[in-house]
């Protein structure tokens, strides 16, 4: 199984499949991997020491950053990711660590998370994909509910405030109008983050 892949000058981990959204957009509904990683469905989920075991096995002096993202929702294994994130820094603190996320970790794992990512990673791209709770509802279908957006909202607000870099995304058009991406744009920067829009990958 695929645990660790290289995506240009960065090595992603992939955790898990679980995810507790199923956006309309997901490429994972008719691609088995993306960037040439060969298939991203896991078997089973990987301990935390393969999880480290396949880490160990790459070059870092090559590679600019380790992104936990893979084909499922990274804090969906919390405990694994900040563990995995620790020892790494611990080895080399100039690595840079990202996570691609959601931002539903509080309601995945029952309790607040943001401040658990403190020293551990430096950056957190936040899939905010919509300026609106209702439309967010329709597009990302989160499992959560109409307590899913305000949550989402919340956790990247804390994470402002533990990480040094944090980053909210919309999936550029047709998913997402210019209008719609300027109000989103509107509130990453009242949070304190920033917007990048992502280019729209047509499933294949």
């Amino acid at each position: 199984m695929t645990i660790t892949y290289q995506v240009k000058e960065s090595i992603y981990v992939n955790l898990t499949n679980r995810c507790p959204c199923a956006c309309t957009f997901c490429l994972r509904k008719n691609a088995d991997g993306v960037y040439g990683s060969g298939s991203l469905w896991l078997d089973r989920e990987p301990t935390l020491e393969e999880v480290n075991e396949s880490l160990d096995g790459w070059d870092y002096t090559r590679f600019r950053e380790v992104v936990f993202c893979g084909y499922g929702e990274p804090t969906e294994r919390l405990d694994v990711l900040l563990a995995a994130a620790a020892r790494l820094k611990s080895r080399d603190p100039s690595l840079r660590i990202r996570v691609n996320t959601n931002g539903l970790s509080d309601l995945i794992n029952g309790k607040p998370t943001a401040l658990l990512f403190k020293g551990k990673v430096d950056a957190l791209s936040i899939s905010l994909n919509t300026d609106d709770a209702a439309e967010y509802l329709a597009v990302c279908r989160p499992k959560f509910g109409e307590a899913a957006y305000p949550a989402l909202i919340r956790f990247a607000k804390e994470a402002v405030a533990a990480v040094p870099e944090v980053v909210m995304t919309v999936v550029d058009e047709p998913v997402t109008s210019r209008e719609k991406q300027e109000r989103c744009r509107a509130i990453a920067e009242g949070i304190g983050a920033r917007l990048r829009v992502r280019p729209y990958e047509e499933k294949k």
